[in-house]
């Protein structure tokens, strides 16, 4: 096998059932820090990958693993956390019985970030208290052809939709009418699910525009002054914006679970982000709210959104439930970590908070606030939904995705939810480029939380976000006009996006099956 070419040793190595590998810790570190020079059984093994998989792998061992010791210990008490350890300690077992290491992980852990604020996966495998761990080869080098087929996957999807005949059009970027800036008013409610007020922010109009009003929620971490843009324009154009964001998910949340004083928020923040919802909607149409802007504005009715978790709370507000059977899904997507896809972490959270799957009306009830649409920017769903999508939500949605986007991978949960509608105008778009945090704009770089790279923020900010403003825009024309967004292929100062209706949908559904 010395003399098998690197790549057809590693294929044969993944079709080997069951294939072990004992692990020398202290042969792996010397390896690691010169894998020209060491010289061990080990050795020879990882010399079989082929160079970049070696060079992968040894970036994956140095780099660090938990950057922050209050973080870290927060997070191996969350959900997360318990899913992380849970695939490595599958992967790494110990003693002649092949036990799993996830006790051994979970102690080591603990014992190193008690005297440094960082670790290394390397770090903590030469913490172990033993003297080697059985690594299963076949898995891992299954779970790195899976990372590496689904960003082949996602690359030939996007070369399957510029192949879609569609209409092309070009389009310059919105100004904002109004010379003065634009500030919202913020406003407390008290709800009976929590303990302190909601915080609102109301961004009114000034134009008596028969359209909608919309709720705006942030996602999992973000504040409301993160979609502060994308409100403030669209009260510039006659929509008013209201904005909620959840106590438990956002910044301040993501910062306490940084100082180690609480776990990081995740799903089980849903149930009271929607009671946050029914909250706001109840108190609008009892008339407890500020008027939105001169009348007629924002009478006709109510469009739901948000960015991720609350793109999602946006759908399921909307009357969306998961479909039974979201437990066994999520044990099987679940049998190894979702590398391209962490929103699948956030979904299988679900079956213990919210159960199974069942079938219950909305939170919008006849007597409410007439639901309008739906706009969600990079939502997801694909376990939750995996049979019928949008088809029980009778009002128009426009989902929007990033090519780009590891968080919520556009063809598995844009596309994949949004080929079950039935409703005529509904649109999914695709932003080229664009990635899941494309949305979100820090106007006080400062203020950020996490410094994300390039590969992670993908193209200009800005320019998707002028894009996005002037494809919701024309979607939410469409309820005082029909067909204001229509099909096509949309450039804008050199961004483009790609904007289907359902029938071209599920044409590149096929299209992407057929790979």
């Amino acid at each position: 096998m010395g003399c098998m070419p690197a790549r057809a040793a590693e294929e044969l190595l993944l079709q080997l059932d069951g294939l072990a590998l004992p692990i020398d810790l202290v042969a792996l570190e010397s390896w690691t820090r010169q894998p020209e020079q060491a010289s061990s059984e080990l050795t020879a093994w990882l010399n079989l990958l082929e160079p970049q998989s070696r060079r992968d792998l040894i970036r994956l061992l140095q780099a660090p693993l938990v950057r922050d010791r209050s973080f870290g210990l927060q997070l191996l008490n969350s959900w997360t956390g318990e899913q992380m350890l849970k695939q490595a300690g599958s992967l790494l077992t110990t003693g002649a019985d092949n036990r799993s290491t996830k006790p051994l992980l979970l102690s080591s852990l603990r014992r190193l970030l008690e005297m440094q604020s960082s670790v290394s996966t390397l770090e903590l495998l030469r913490a172990l208290p033993v003297v080697s761990v059985t690594l299963s080869l076949d898995e891992s080098l299954q779970l790195a052809s899976q990372w590496r087929s689904q960003l082949q996957w996602q690359n030939t999807a996007l070369e399957r939709l510029r192949q879609l005949p569609l209409p092309g059009r070009s389009s310059r970027p919105l100004g904002f009418t109004s010379a003065v800036p634009r500030h919202p008013q913020r406003l407390q409610l008290q709800v009976p699910h929590r303990v302190t007020t909601l915080q609102l922010e109301l961004w009114p109009t000034q134009q008596a525009r028969r359209g909608p009003w919309l709720l705006l929620m942030p996602g999992l971490g973000g504040s409301s002054d993160q979609l502060s843009w994308l409100a403030a324009a669209l009260a510039d154009r006659g929509w008013p914006v209201l904005v909620v964001a959840d106590p438990g998910s956002d910044e301040l949340a993501i910062q306490a679970s940084l100082l180690g004083d609480a776990p990081p928020p995740g799903a089980e923040t849903l149930p009271k982000r929607l009671a946050d919802l029914h909250a706001v909607l109840e108190a609008q149409r009892e008339g407890q709210l500020p008027a939105f802007g001169p009348a007629p504005a924002g009478e006709q009715g109510v469009v739901l959104g948000g960015h991720s978790l609350g793109g999602l709370a946006a759908l399921m507000g909307a009357g969306l439930v998961p479909e039974r059977g979201l437990g066994r899904r999520c044990e099987l997507a679940l049998a190894s970590l979702p590398l391209t896809n962490l929103s699948r972490l956030l979904q299988c959270q679900l079956p213990g908070i919210t159960g199974d799957g069942q079938a219950s009306a909305g939170i919008l009830q006849p007597q409410a606030t007439p639901l309008l649409g739906v706009v969600a920017f990079n939502g997801f769903g694909s376990l939750l939904w995996p049979h019928h999508g949008l088809q029980d939500l009778n009002v128009p949605v426009l989902l929007v995705g990033g090519s780009l986007d590891l968080v919520t991978p556009p063809v598995q949960e844009q596309l994949a939810v949004f080929a079950g509608s039935t409703h005529p105008n509904s649109r999914l778009v695709l932003v080229e480029g664009a990635s899941h945090f494309s949305p979100v704009r820090i106007e006080n770089q400062g203020e950020a939380l996490f410094r994300l790279g390039e590969q992670l923020i993908g193209i200009e900010p800005l320019k998707v976000q002028a894009l996005l403003l002037n494809l919701t825009s024309e979607f939410l024309q469409g309820f005082e006009q029909p067909l204001s967004l229509s099909p096509q292929r949309r450039e804008q100062n050199g961004v483009w996006a790609y904007v289907l209706d359902r029938n071209q949908a599920r044409r590149w559904q096929k299209l992407v099956a057929g790979y």
